[in-house]
């Protein structure tokens, strides 16, 4: 067998890393000022349009010096650059009364003294009301939970609740740490994000069940070692599956990543963040949570035992024996001297033993030539078989 590697050794140094990127990720979400929700959480104004390539040449940038006016907005290339299609999204006041039929009159207008009368072409237009906003995010905390409950009553029904429980904690922290990371950068966190949190979840929690079922396994077959050993030899059993699976996955997503656009794009990014933080606590936070958490049972047994029971004596060793003589007796005082050895004593013959050795002296005097043998015949019962007399009463 390869050789082991200590993964739980770091334990304590990995998890206290994992609690201060989440605390950072706080911190980053108060000095932010919030998530940058897009227009799928906050009600606002979706528009898709097309320029006309035969018509003007404009790229992205000349799209938003054109609608620098409006305010906080968010443009994305739709499809191929040289189809000139942009999403344009427009976040509402608090008066969204009108606000619509407002909004898309003044894009229109301004793209239209910018690059042409006629050359701007409207494809698609969607209002979000703050009330559909709203419900949208209260179904959104809703899946996530719903999820983690599910995951949580399959687990224990598949293994134990220790590691039902260290995998739920597990997936809560790559959902946070990846929540940490679109706060500080101000990713826009729409729909596909929520999206791809609920695809990490579920790749995050495939490693870990194939590391929980190796840990199972071992532990029948390894019934003498420690439960740390155990968990070691078993990530170290999977830690090649689980890379080669997570760079396979990283490979295909980074290519989603340089080729694609738009909320494509967006996915793409978030997965990336997903797959690196949920193959991370898959090795360093799952497993070791497990361990901690046996050995804390196992402690409040031996105290509950020690309570009850009492502690059980210890046996002196023969170093602490030599310590408590005296090395030099006190005048008048002579140290007891060692035990000698007794020498061991004849146990007694048993009658029985001492037969079968007198036995054994007449055979082999009857078996030298010319010993006489005695002959003892038997005379057999003169008394027939019958039946019983009764007795007469």
């Amino acid at each position: 067998m390869k050789r082991v590697i200590l993964f739980t050794k770091v334990r304590a140094l990995m998890i206290v890393s994992s609690l201060l990127l989440i605390l950072a990720g706080g911190v980053g979400l108060y000095l932010k000022g919030g998530f940058n929700l897009g227009i799928d959480f906050t009600a606002g104004l979706s528009q898709q349009i097309q320029i006309k390539p035969q018509a003007a040449a404009a790229r992205i940038e000349d799209v938003r010096s054109s609608l620098s006016g409006i305010g906080k907005l968010d443009i994305q290339t739709v499809g191929r650059p040289e189809n000139q299609e942009f999403i344009i999204k427009v976040i509402a006041p608090a008066d969204t009364k009108y606000f619509q039929e407002r909004m898309e009159n003044r894009i229109l207008e301004l793209l239209s003294e910018s690059f042409g009368e006629g050359n701007v072409v409207i494809k698609q237009s969607d209002f979000v009301g703050p009330r559909y906003s709203q419900e949208l995010v209260g179904q959104t905390i809703s899946i996530i939970l719903v999820a983690l409950v599910l995951i949580l009553l399959y687990t224990a029904f598949r293994f134990h609740f220790i590691y039902a429980t260290a995998a739920v904690i597990c997936l809560i922290h790559d959902v946070l740490i990846m929540f940490g990371v679109l706060a500080v950068f101000q990713f826009e966190v729409t729909t596909t994000t929520i999206a791809a949190i609920l695809t990490i979840i579920g790749y995050s929690l495939n490693d870990t069940i194939v590391i929980f079922d190796r840990i199972r396994e071992n532990r029948s077959l390894m019934r003498d070692a420690d439960l740390e050993i155990i968990i070691n030899t078993s990530i170290t059993q999977s830690l090649g599956r689980t890379v080669l699976t997570s760079l396979t996955t990283l490979l295909a997503v980074a290519a989603i990543y340089v080729f694609g656009t738009g909320t494509i794009r967006a996915f793409a990014l978030n997965l990336i963040i997903g797959v690196v933080v949920g193959t991370y606590s898959t090795v360093f936070i799952a497993s070791p949570i497990v361990l901690g958490w046996q050995r804390l049972i196992e402690k409040r047994r031996k105290k509950r035992d020690v309570q009850k029971f009492g502690r059980m004596p210890s046996v002196p060793s023969k170093e602490r024996l030599k310590e408590a003589l005296p090395a030099e007796s006190a005048p008048g005082i002579t140290a007891p001297e060692p035990a000698k050895a007794h020498e061991p004593t004849k146990a007694p013959e048993p009658a029985s033993q001492a037969r079968e050795e007198r036995a054994g002296v007449r055979d082999e005097e009857a078996r030298k030539p010319g010993a006489k043998v005695s002959v003892t015949r038997v005379q057999p019962s003169r008394k027939k078989p019958g039946k019983k007399k009764k007795k007469k009463k």
